[in-house]
This record gives C-alpha cells, structure tokens and sequence, in this order.
C-alpha cells in the first residue's frame, strides 16, 4: 500500500490530505481565521463551580469560559499549583472497585480519586483537549501533556505507555527500558508509534526539547496573570506531519516553497532520515487535480454517498446526532433480497468508518442499516465495523445493530466536522436545506397589507424584495401586484434587489423613508 500526504498551500488557508492508493482517507484545514487550539496551554482563572455537574468554569480569555469536568483535574493541580491537602475532598469513584491480584489471591480496593475544592478566582494552568463546537465553549484538563515527534512528556505523572500499535513484545519492552533510563524526575512518559526502532539517542533528543518546552512554560505562569496564553501548540498542518509522517509514508508532497522548507526544518531537527521523502510539487497543474484529490473533497462535502454496488448513503447532521442512512438503491428479487441486504450493509459499513474519520465527525451517530433477517449477519456488519475502526484515532464505541436495523456509535469529538469547518451557515435558509415558496411570501404580503389598512393607514408604500419575488409579483397581464394594490387601496412602489434576503419582505413609508415592516408583521 502506497501513502502518501499531499499539502496544498494558498494565502487562505492550508489543506493536507493524507491517502492511501490515491484514495483519500484523512483530511484537515488550517486557516488562520481560525486557528488549531487544541494543545494550548493557558494560565486560566475560576469563573463558576458547579458541583452539580462536577464541574467547573475557567476563564481563559476566550468568547466562552472552558468547561473543565471533575474527572480531567489531575495531580498536575495540587502540585502546580502547590495547594494544601485541606483543599481537597476524597471521593469514590460509584460502582468502579479495582481489582489487583497476587498470585491466587483477589484483592479488592475502592479506588478513590481527589477534587479541589475550586474557588471562584482560583489561578489554574490548563490545556485544551477539544475545540469550541457549536456556541459551547473548549474543554479543557488541568492534567498537562506535551506531544513531541517520538513521545509525550505528561508532567506530575510516574506512569510509562506505549502506543498500543506497537505489537511486537521484544520492540515495546525496548522502549520501555529505554524510556525508565532518560525519564526525567516528577514526570511521566507515552512512546508514541513513530519511536519504534529509534534509537536512545533520537527518544533522548526529543525528550531534552520536551523538558525545554515545560521549563519555559513554568517560567511563563511565574511572570503573567491569567487570562493568558502560555504556549500554543503547532499549527493543524505542522501537527499533521509530526503525527502522522511515520516511516509507512511513502511521500510528502507540497506546493507551496514557505511551506516546504518550515517543514524540512521540522523534519531535519527530528528525523533526518525521513528528509528524502518531502518533495516540492513544481507543476502549474494545481496539486489537488493532479492527485486527483480535488474531486474527492468535493464527495464528502455531499449528502450522499455512493457505494461500489448501486446502493448509497445519507448523512444528515442535527443538534443531537449525526444520522446515517442506508439504501440499496434498487430492487432486488425476493429470493435474493437477504443475500443483497448483508452486501450493501457491508460495503456501506466500510464506507461509513471511512465517511466518520474523512469529515471527522464526533458525537452520538446512529445508522439505518438495511434490515437483515438473520443474527450471524447481524454480527458480520458489526465485526466488519469493528474492524474498520481500528484504523481510527478517535475513541470510538459501538452497539450490537437491534432488530430494526438501527446501530449506535459514539466517535471522540475534538474539533468541529469538517463540514462546520469549510462551510458557514446560510443566513437565507439558516441552515435547514430549504426555502419557503414565493406563494406563501405573496400571502405573508397579503396579510400584512391587511393589518396595515385595519389600522386605517393611507399612506403610499415602498415594497423591497428579492428579484425573484418580484419577478414572481409583477407575473401575469394582471399581476399580483395591481391586485394588491387595488385589493387594499395603497399605492406600492415596488422594488427588486439581488441584496435583499429572498425569504423576506420589507414595507417602507414612501414619504419617509422609513421602515414600518416589523409593526405590522
């Protein structure tokens, strides 16, 4: 399997696609109106505790407070910020025993776990862990991690992790030897997927930078007052290829020179190796068409989706959910009817995994599969998703599909979808898809025609409307306008403009000038 990463760069925004046999399976935007903020780190400061919701409040200089949940506050707190043990209460976690075992013997212990007692304009150090999504705030973790190329530096923690797609036992408990010799003190470790066959000395590099980065932020909270940004994470597209550009990657393609050589000088500092695989793109034929990406950014922008047999999916977005249907999209023979369902539901499996990760869509989903008569196809679809997902960074969990065909998904929401992140919402129909008739407008017209001469108003009127209204009014020998105008006994002056809102109307007094629709709307 050949991947590959293609980065096209214009002055508006960067988008890098991450593919694999030239079919798209990633996709990110940086743009600066809205830059990537997950990772920030800020000196905040306690707005509101809500022990309701076990939760609290931090200002941190945004439009909206960051929503901090009981369960993200860690050690990092009490040691950050050196408050006493009195400023804390012990709680057990409900119905979570942890189990240890020696030899045969069980032991059970009720793990407990210890929040603050959060004060109203309390300074607090936190880090975003998700982006603003829908008018709510960020969520943010005062439990501090900063990522590098080969590991994740977590201050206040003792713990070591390695990714868990490094399989190979002999390679991971390397590492973790490797990793208890240069970790430093008070501080906690993850070995990420890309340190696997590096040596001491590159793990070693990348953890002096870490160590560097944490001792400048201990610095920034001793000299500034919260709100403040104390360090800001790497771009959406520099993040892309400290994350995703492991040695699997057969190429970085860019098109842009700034570009290419800021990520060079990533690469260069910490892995040289890699170096021959980033190329600048020369071509005057636009990258996107070239690779033949164009057309499929245009695919996961749609509502529908075709799949390889004839049938097609349909993703619709609401306030709760993400749904998704799925049809056959033709008829077929009775006999074969079980046979044809398990197909498209299998295919439609694999295309929902890929939709899911391609438009980054997190939250509550629920899918409409074909009805399937029998459980051990159920199953196959269920295995079938399972299996797709591993191929997904998000956390993502998932229900047996029931007997109405329905399945439940819940994938980690970080950031908006890209759909949110490329699109804005349509002030005309605000979003819904769909306009009202120019009929039902002309009768909104009508009425209120009729509570303005209800009130005994005589005075002549200026009409302002879309083009295509009025082309609709001024239809016929005898449009609707004249009988209008003759209805109701008021001389309107109609005016059409491409600027006006085409699902609204507006009523002015033609002596003056001044705008009289909302009293008698």
């Amino acid at each position: 399997m050949q991947k590959e990463i293609i980065i096209s760069s214009t002055a508006s925004q960067n988008r890098v696609a991450i593919t694999e046999d030239g079919k798209l399976v990633d996709f990110f935007v940086d743009h600066p109106e809205k830059s990537r903020m997950v990772g920030n780190i800020y000196l905040g400061k306690v707005a509101r505790v809500l022990p309701g919701i076990r939760a609290a409040f931090i200002d941190i200089g945004l439009k909206h407070d960051g929503f901090l949940h009981f369960s993200d506050i860690g050690d990092t707190l009490r040691d950050n910020l050196n408050f006493a043990d009195d400023d804390f209460v012990a709680e057990p976690e409900e119905d979570e025993p942890n189990k240890t075992q020696h030899g045969n013997d069980e032991k059970k212990e009720t793990r407990s776990r210890q929040y603050p007692k959060l004060k109203k304009g309390q300074e607090i150090l936190v880090q975003i862990l998700k982006e603003p999504v829908k008018g709510k705030g960020v969520r943010v973790s005062s439990s501090i991690s900063i990522p590098g190329r080969f590991c994740v530096l977590i201050p206040y923690e003792k713990q070591i992790g390695i990714s868990r797609k490094i399989s190979d036992y002999k390679e991971r408990k390397r590492l973790k030897n490797l990793a208890r010799g240069i970790i430093p003190s008070n501080c906690g470790l993850i070995i990420r997927t890309a340190s696997r066959d590096q040596s001491e000395e590159a793990l070693k590099a990348d953890l002096n930078f870490l160590v560097k980065t944490w001792e400048q932020i201990q610095e920034e909270v001793k000299k500034n007052s919260p709100p403040y940004l104390i360090y800001r994470d790497l771009s959406t597209t520099i993040s892309v290829i400290r994350d995703l550009f492991t040695p699997d990657v057969s190429n970085i393609f860019i098109d842009s020179k700034k570009l290419f050589k800021e990520i060079r000088s990533y690469i260069n500092t910490h892995q040289p190796e890699l170096l021959d695989k980033i190329n600048l793109y020369k071509s005057s034929v636009p990258i996107y068409e070239e690779f033949r990406i164009e057309e499929q950014i245009k695919s996961i922008m749609t509502r529908k989706v075709d799949l390889p047999s004839g049938g097609y999916l349909f993703i619709e977005h609401t306030e709760a959910m993400s749904v998704i249907d799925v049809n056959s999209g033709r008829y077929a023979a009775k006999k074969e009817q079980e046979l044809n369902s398990l197909k498209t539901d299998l295919e439609a499996a694999r295309e929902i995994a890929r939709q899911l990760r391609l438009r980054d869509i997190g939250g509550l989903v629920v899918v409409d599969f074909i009805d399937l008569e029998e459980d051990r196809n159920r199953k196959k679809i269920y295995d079938e998703l399972k299996k797709e997902f591993k191929k997904d960074r998000a956390k993502i969990a998932m229900l047996p599909m029931t007997d109405f065909g329905l399945m439940q998904i819940t994938r980690e929401r970080i950031r908006e979808n890209i759909l949110e992140s490329t699109h804005e919402i349509c002030h005309f129909c605000n979003g819904t898809g769909i306009m009202q008739k120019k009929s039902s407008l002309m009768h909104e017209i009508d009425r209120w025609l009729q509570r303005y001469k209800n009130e005994g108003n005589k005075h002549s009127l200026r009409l302002l409307v879309h083009n295509s209204l009025g082309l609709k009014l001024r239809e016929g020998p005898f449009s609707t306008i004249k009988k209008l105008q003759l209805k109701y006994f008021v001389r309107i002056k109609l005016e059409e403009k491409t600027d006006v809102n085409p699902q609204a109307f507006r009523f002015l007094d033609a002596k003056t000038g001044k705008e009289i629709t909302q009293d008698y709307l």
